[in-house]
């Protein structure tokens, strides 16, 4: 079907989400076949090593140009993050929830395209809590560094059965 629109200016908000979103899946495409043409060669540790060492430098370019669309000051804190995570590249892709009690935002993948498209393929789920750690850490980092991260629950170390992943941010006042 051919659309009448020339150019992204031109698009209404309904096609600029329709977008967002394919932008979200061929971006996250283009992530999963690089990673799996290095598992399939190289394995799957050598493959989450390269992982990792993107993820590290891709997260803070992310995490600094969400803060900045966003407005967020220099010490965003927990409210600061739990918008920002709502703006990632997979955002649109995954269901997620987040729970701010106190100090802590505990953030919830209920699903993720990554695990499901694996699972359907009949290949291993990816092992993503080292990558996860640096990911999140990073991210966390760069909107506030005063917040920490943990994963509560991240394959293969899973505990929360109700979520493909789960990670507990907190904010020390304290550690600026």
């Amino acid at each position: 079907m051919m659309t009448e629109y020339e150019s992204i200016q031109e698009l209404p908000r309904e096609k600029l989400l329709e977008l967002c979103e394919m932008f979200s899946k061929n971006w996250l495409a283009l992530d999963g076949l690089w990673f799996q043409s290095i598992e399939q060669k190289r394995g799957m540790d050598e493959a989450v090593e390269h992982d990792v060492n993107a993820w590290a430098r891709f997260t803070e370019t992310e995490a600094r140009r969400i803060k900045e669309f966003l407005g967020l000051p220099e010490l965003a804190g927990l409210e600061g993050l739990r918008r920002a995570l709502a703006f990632r590249l997979y955002a649109p892709l995954n269901r997620h929830e987040t729970v701010l009690e106190g100090n802590t935002l505990t953030f919830y993948v209920r699903s993720c395209r990554v695990q499901d498209a694996r699972a359907r393929k009949g290949m291993p789920y990816h092992p993503c809590k080292p990558v996860g750690l640096v990911e999140y850490t990073n991210f966390a980092r760069v909107i506030d560094p005063r917040i920490t991260t943990e994963a509560v629950s991240c394959y293969p170390d899973m505990t929360d059965e109700s979520s493909r992943c789960v990670w507990r941010f907190t904010l020390d006042p304290q550690n600026a």
